[in-house]
């Protein structure tokens, strides 16, 4: 299982993406907008008591900008996807971007000034792999690949992150597939809808308790 910290911070790595930089390559996209996630996670003024939701929120709509849940989704899901009905899969595709935010894009608050190195990329057509290193100010080294997707506008959407060799997407179609095969795909439906639920439920009482 990837820790949740590192992954974290992995995805903090993802979420930098600004509307008027889709221009470059992969590593360019990736590169050029790292200071503007990090200045909204150090806001000093999100950073205040009962300012959570709001500083989630402005890390979500930045991860909506760039990252492909449609895509993440569907390869989580792997050969259960095609047994899905149009229907299904949006609701599939709504859970699954609002279990990514609760298992690590929450986490991104976690970020202490570490820094990324960039080591290079490989791109073969419309996918490309963005290889990094992740520096921790303990000194450990954490290599970080990052899978992307172009889209017509050349935009280039993360679908996946691989950490020390353990895929993101890999990690997820492990789970799925387990419920899956042992219950039902409609129990895999009930378990994120009932997760969902709590952390809704969790939310509005730390709204009310600030």
């Amino acid at each position: 299982m990837i820790g949740l910290r590192r992954c974290a911070l992995a995805l903090l790595m993802v979420v930098v993406f600004a509307h008027h930089a889709w221009a470059g390559s992969p590593s360019d996209q990736l590169r050029a907008q790292i200071e503007r996630v990090v200045r909204t996670v150090e806001d000093a003024d999100l950073k205040k008591d009962g300012k959570a939701k709001e500083r989630r929120t402005a890390v979500r709509r930045i991860a909506d900008d760039i990252f492909d849940f449609n895509e993440t989704a569907k390869r989580s899901l792997a050969r259960h996807w095609l047994q899905r009905t149009p229907a299904e899969r949006k609701e599939f595709v709504d859970l699954f971007a609002n279990l990514l935010e609760r298992s690590y894009i929450s986490k991104i608050e976690l970020y202490n000034g570490e820094r990324i190195a960039y080591l290079g990329e490989t791109v073969e057509g419309d996918q490309a792999t963005v290889r990094t290193k992740l520096l921790t100010k303990q000194g450990t080294e954490i290599p970080i690949e990052y899978k992307m997707l172009r889209t017509p506008n050349d935009r280039w959407l993360v679908y996946d992150v691989v950490i020390e060799g353990v895929s993101l997407v890999a990690n997820y179609r492990t789970q799925f597939n387990k419920i899956i095969q042992t219950s039902s795909y409609q129990e895999l439906v009930k378990k994120m809808k009932t997760k969902q639920a709590e952390f809704l439920d969790e939310q509005r009482r730390t709204s009310d308790r600030s």
